[in-house]
This record gives structure tokens, sequence and C-alpha cells, in this order.
């Protein structure tokens, strides 16, 4: 009787032993996209915002280092031929360089002649311009900042009441029986929270770089001015 008791035994601990075998063999298996699947629904919308996000910030990286790529000499270009009295030449220069700043300039040269204020005006115009074009569909990166945190919270929320249901038909708590609403409701509070972190990261490191571009921008503006000014313009 007892080497039968011993064998139930031994057959149970390998039964035991397989279980808990297949069950990290399991583990290991569920790669990311499951795993972020666990999340429920809720994950949809939070992986669209994540897509967006990214498509606007490399979009707009790219739009923001190309517009900042300016010619080291352009402004020594314009100011000799300005000081040559050749402004089709200094015009043909910003034609050429295709940045945001020559574009800026290009659109004072038109201006030579008039007074000073009317080409301060007109640069001042052409430069907003510029920034409205660089600013476009960053601030869509603000709100995904702001609603992806919140649509992981309303995943916590179903979470919680998945958990409250499934204890209610098992009649009981156990690991079965909340383990499914736990998934949804740290997989979906962990993405929002990330996705929002990110977002949030790329809005401000884009306006850095347009706030950069800015200073650039007046600054040279400034000099541009200041070269109109001088005697012999």
């Amino acid at each position: 009787m007892s080497l039968l008791q011993d064998a139930v035994a031994v057959d149970t601990l390998n039964q035991v032993q397989q279980q808990a075998i297949q069950l990290a063999t399991q583990q290991e298996n569920l790669n990311l996209i499951q795993l972020l699947m666990k999340g429920g629904w809720i994950m949809i919308p939070i992986i669209l915002l994540f897509f967006l996000g990214l498509v606007i910030f490399i979009e707009r990286y790219i739009t923001i280092r190309n517009a900042s790529k300016t010619d080291s000499g352009l402004m020594a270009q314009i100011k000799s031929n300005v000081l040559s009295g050749k402004l089709d030449s200094a015009i043909a220069v910003c034609r050429s360089n295709n940045s945001a700043l020559a574009r800026m300039l290009q659109k004072g040269l038109t201006r030579v002649g008039r007074p000073i204020k009317d080409i301060e005006a007109s640069i001042e115009n052409a430069g907003k311009l510029e920034v409205s074009r660089l600013e476009k569909n960053i601030n869509i990166l603000g709100i995904i900042a702001g609603i992806a945190p919140m649509l992981g919270f309303v995943g916590t929320i179903f979470g919680v009441i998945q958990i409250f249901r499934e204890v209610e038909i098992a009649g009981g708590i156990d690991i079965a029986s909340v383990s499914g609403g736990l998934y949804v409701k740290m997989v979906s509070s962990a993405s929002g929270l990330t996705i929002g972190i990110l977002a949030y990261i790329g809005y401000h490191v884009l306006n850095m770089m347009v706030e950069r571009l800015i200073l650039r921008m007046e600054t040279e503006a400034v000099e541009f001015i200041d070269l109109l000014d001088e005697p012999g313009a």
C-alpha cells in the first residue's frame, strides 16, 4: 500500500513539473505583440496613437532640420551683392539656398527701395508664415501626450471591472479569476503612460528645434535691416 501511495505521489509530482515546464515555455513564447493584446480592445486606439505620433515626429523632425540648413556664407553673399547694387543676384542666392531663412530674406530683398518699416513688416510676415509651416501638426503630439495616459486609465478601469466580474462568476478569489483583468489593467496603463511620455518628449524636442530656428531667423533679419541702413546700401 505504501509503495502504491509513493508511486501515485511520484506520478503527481511529475505531472506538476510538466505543467510548470509547459507554463514556463508558454511564458517564454509570449512575444511583445501577444503581451500588448492582453491589454484588451483599449490597446487598439493606444497603438494607433503611437503610430500617429511616430509619423508626425519623424515628418516634422526631417522638415525642421531641412529648413534649418543654411549656407554659412549666405548672409555674406547677400551683403556683397546688396552693397554692389546687384539685387537680382542677391535674390538668386536666396532662391538657390531654399531654406526658411533664405525665403524670409528673399521677401525683404523684393521690397528694397521701399521704406524700412515696409521691409521689416514684409520680413516679419514671411517669418511668421515660415514658422507656422514648421509648427504644423506639432500640437497633435501634445494632444497625444494627454490622451494616451487617459486611455490607459480607462483600460485600468475595465481591468478592475473584469476582475470583479470573474470573481463573481468563480464564487471566490483565485489566480485564474483575476489574471485576465490584471493583464488588462497593467498592460493598458503601462502602454498609455509610455506613449504619453514619448509624445511629450517629442513635442518639446520639436518645439526647441523651432525656437532655435526662430532665434536664428530673428538675428539674421536684424542684420539684414542694419545692412539696408548702411549709407552705401
